[in-house]
């Protein structure tokens, strides 16, 4: 590493492993801004029968590998899937998708899982948070009007707890933060165990 490369603070640099804008949002919350922003480009295709938290640490894990980054540097991926059943529900093509999925979630008890992953240096830690969320019945004119807000592009199972889906959540048993796509507790955790020490 140039040493035009290493942090003022002596810290090891902290490279995010996602474009989420709610990750980004996530860190924040622990006073941790990432030194550069570097989304892998991996296929994130579901295999034959894959269930859905065994998908979810797959994809963590070859996202890891998929960042460039230093030795000494500090590599944060996450990977969120919901999963009615061991049915994953990605992000939605189209409204029409969309609205499949609401429909799904409706009136039932779906899992929210989120595998994170941190390298350095030539090791890793992993960590998954499983939450449980109840989406109420929902008719078609919420539906259609939830649908209307656009909130729901680019978000696994095409909603976002923080958004105006939050609306439909009657029950949560798990990591609020897990759902919106970054458990801060365990983040803390894996990013103070490769060394990047947050509460300084």
């Amino acid at each position: 590493m140039a040493s035009s490369d290493v942090p003022l603070s002596g810290r090891p640099r902290l490279i995010l492993g996602s474009g989420s804008p709610r990750r980004l949002e996530l860190l924040a919350q622990l006073g941790v801004v990432p030194d550069d922003v570097r989304p892998p480009d991996i296929d994130e295709t579901p295999r034959k029968a894959e269930s859905p938290r065994v998908y979810c640490e797959r994809i963590v894990v070859a996202k890891l590998a998929a960042v460039t980054a230093e030795a000494e540097d500090v590599v944060l991926c996450a990977d969120t899937t919901v999963a009615v059943g061991r049915r994953i529900l990605g992000k939605p093509q189209d409204a029409q998708e969309a609205a499949a999925f609401l429909r799904l979630l409706s009136g039932r008890r779906h899992r929210v899982f989120t595998a994170i992953g941190v390298r350095r240096a030539g090791q890793s830690w992993r960590r998954t948070s499983a939450t449980s969320v109840k989406i109420k019945r929902l008719s078609d004119a919420e539906i259609e009007g939830y649908l209307a807000t656009q909130d729901w592009h680019g978000k696994a199972g095409a909603y976002a707890i923080q958004g105006p889906a939050g609306a439909f959540v009657t029950w949560i048993e798990g990591s609020y933060t897990g759902v919106m796509g970054l458990p801060v507790h365990e983040t803390a955790n894996l990013l103070q165990a490769a060394g990047l020490e947050i509460w300084q």
